[in-house]
């Protein structure tokens, strides 16, 4: 039988197929691995691996097998954690891009075509671009006046 959503409507997930139920077990996985490999102990035990492998050097002669022990688990290590750097990062990027979003909806006189903007094209971007640029741009102009104004109105 189907779950309900936090919400009581129906979840995308409600069938809870195999490819859905991977890529819940992953993000969560991805979570909190991240949050315990990005801290400093994880840091501190890296060093204390690299220590000990260069500490054993002289028993092993700096053999081949030596040098490939520290290469193959360095390999290993950041190739899974693209994987999870990546997948932190997508769902960051997702959350910040749904506050900004939210922002610009409850703001009465905001634009609500910038709600989508990472979907735009290069040169739709870069036109916005300008167009802020034009903004910023006036808005010193502004600035520059009044306090002109100000520095007129006080030596009086």
């Amino acid at each position: 039988m189907a779950k309900n959503g936090k919400n009581g409507g129906k979840t995308d997930c409600d069938e809870r197929d195999f490819f859905c139920r991977t890529r819940d077990a992953f993000g969560v996985f991805a979570r909190k691995t991240s949050t315990v490999l990005g801290s400093a102990w994880a840091f501190v035990c890296a060093i204390l691996i690299i220590v000990v492998w260069a500490l054993t050097g002289p028993t092993f002669h700096y053999s081949d097998t030596w040098q490939l022990i520290i290469n193959t688990g360095t390999t290993i290590v950041t190739f899974l954690m693209v994987f999870l750097i990546q997948n932190t990062q997508n769902r960051d990027a997702k959350a910040v891009h749904l506050k900004l979003d939210e922002l610009i909806r409850a703001l009465g006189p905001a634009r609500n075509q910038l709600v989508d903007l990472e979907k735009l094209s290069d040169d739709e971007l870069k036109k916005l671009e300008g167009e802020f640029e034009r903004l910023r741009e006036k808005a010193e102009g502004a600035k520059e006046e009044v306090e002109e104004l100000k520095d007129a109105a006080t030596s009086r």
